[in-house]
């Protein structure tokens, strides 16, 4: 195992920006900070409730993505309630919130979710994966690894963090 492991963490990768996705960098700092799970909608230049205001996906996305970084986990998941129940966004970061809160089996079960529906879903991948780290599961999360690279994501943010942490045993906030 120790030489799998050596060699997957070893292997060539690209630069740390190739990766492209927005996930690559932290969130933007928000305009405005609403209280709470609210969200700021600047149209109406106010704080708003996610499940009553008519935001796009972007921008409550963005808003949870900004919640979660500031470690508002489960403000970020009264704002993940506006969006659909089998949104990929929604059960990545639910499995995400999850594990930052300590509810592992949940976390699981929502980056299970994720990657039945996608396979291809390199970040809930990444997630899972540092999730394994965490618990010492060195072996699952270097499977998570693989898989990453096999869906095409070597030298994304999530193929890059998740080597990282097995590398290191450090897990990322984002």
């Amino acid at each position: 195992m120790r030489i799998l492991l050596s060699v997957a963490l070893t292997l060539p990768t690209l630069a740390w920006a190739v990766g492209g996705d927005w996930e690559d960098t932290p969130p933007p700092k928000p305009a405005v900070t609403c209280p709470g799970s609210q969200v700021y909608d600047e149209q109406t230049n106010k704080c708003v409730d996610p499940e009553q205001s008519g935001l796009d996906r972007d921008t409550l996305y963005r808003t949870v993505r900004q919640l979660a970084y500031a470690g508002r986990y489960r403000d970020a998941q009264r704002v993940m309630a506006a969006l659909p129940a089998q949104d990929q966004g929604r059960l990545t970061y639910m499995g995400f919130t999850h594990r930052k809160l300590g509810n592992v089996a949940q976390a699981a079960s929502y980056y299970q979710q994720a990657i039945a529906q996608d396979p291809a879903n390199i970040l809930a991948r990444s997630y899972m994966g540092q999730g394994f780290v965490a618990e010492g599961r060195l072996d699952e999360a270097l499977d998570q690894l693989l898989e990453i690279r096999s869906h095409g994501g070597t030298g994304t943010w999530a193929e890059t963090s998740l080597r990282r942490a097995i590398a290191t045993g450090t897990t990322y906030d984002d």
